[in-house]
């Protein structure tokens, strides 16, 4: 399970990054990715170095991550709580390079069924390279 600071929890929060989020596919998941914008007054926020006020907001709020799995991926709850873990998990690996200040849903495909461990981690590593979401970190890929 991700942390709560990291979960994207009420249907308005999933709704504004399908409204406003941009989006990016592989063969098995979609990615939405929207840019947060910053919630406290600059006052509150401590010094980060940086002169944009937006920035300066973003740059301390954890990044959100939200799951969306139909019905029409597998009829079976079994399979699609088996997917939903896999890609928590692979999250997990990736979230400390993971840019702070981003609300991320990753929508799975009905095609994910076949998908194994190994295929789902590249995708979720390619679309968060694509969305540019990653930090440039130096360790290389994770695979």
């Amino acid at each position: 399970m991700l942390p709560a600071s990291n979960r994207l929890k009420r249907p308005k929060e999933f709704s504004a990054v399908y409204r406003t989020g941009i989006s990016r596919k592989t063969s098995h998941l979609t990615l939405r990715a929207k840019r947060r914008k910053g919630v406290l007054p600059v006052a509150k926020q401590p010094d980060l170095g940086t002169d944009n006020p937006t920035e300066a907001l973003t740059a301390n709020q954890p990044t959100r991550v939200g799951i969306s799995i139909s019905l029409k991926v597998s009829k079976k709850a079994v399979i699609r709580n088996r997917i939903k873990r896999q890609i928590r998990a692979g999250l997990r690996e990736f979230l400390p390079r993971i840019s702070q200040g981003w609300d991320l849903v990753f929508i799975v495909r009905p095609s994910a069924v076949e998908c194994n461990y190994r295929q789902l981690l590249q995708e979720l590593e390619q679309l968060l390279a694509q969305a540019e979401v990653l930090n440039g970190d130096s360790r290389g890929s994770l695979l």
